[in-house]
């Protein structure tokens, strides 16, 4: 496994030994399939497209434990070949999950309302961020959620005076 993949791993929040190349391809089965949709998407500026697309990613950021991608793999994947099943995501995953899913409903907002300047804009980030996502093994929602993390305030808790 190359370190780009292994920083991949562990960026989207999952631990694993760097020769585990089984997790990387499961984890990279997602964006694939959301890259696909997001060309057909352009391709017929297709505003149902973004917006049923935004709403699986959505799922899958507040539902973890019944994400779609996630099962599709399992069952087609892992299950028959005796591979290890996908577990719930972790927050670093759900967190870029949820930035797909905004960036698509804003997509398909735009191409409902006639905005086909911001669409063609939003789309360009989106296809932008898949490539760098599929080709570069960097997730640019997961290092959103690192940076934040990391520059947020601790929550505070309360103590007894």
């Amino acid at each position: 496994m190359r370190e780009s993949q292994f920083r991949f791993i562990r960026q989207q929040g999952f631990v694993a030994p760097p020769s585990d190349n089984h997790l990387y391809s499961a984890l990279m089965f997602q964006p694939r399939i959301i890259g696909a949709l997001v060309v057909l998407g352009i391709v017929y500026q297709s505003s149902w497209l973004f917006l049923g697309l935004s709403a699986v990613l959505l799922w899958n950021a507040l539902v973890p434990t019944h994400n779609l991608f996630d099962a599709i793999y399992n069952r087609a994947v892992a299950d028959p070949r005796g591979l290890s099943r996908l577990s719930a995501a972790p927050a670093p995953r759900r967190f870029a999950q949820a930035v797909a899913g905004t960036l698509a409903v804003a997509i398909g907002a735009a191409l409902m309302l006639g905005a086909t300047t911001a669409a063609r804009i939003a789309e360009g980030l989106f296809v932008v961020a898949l490539m760098v996502l599929i080709f570069g093994n960097f997730c640019v929602g997961s290092c959103a959620y690192q940076v934040l993390q990391q520059r947020l305030p601790m929550k505070h808790q309360s103590s007894v005076s």
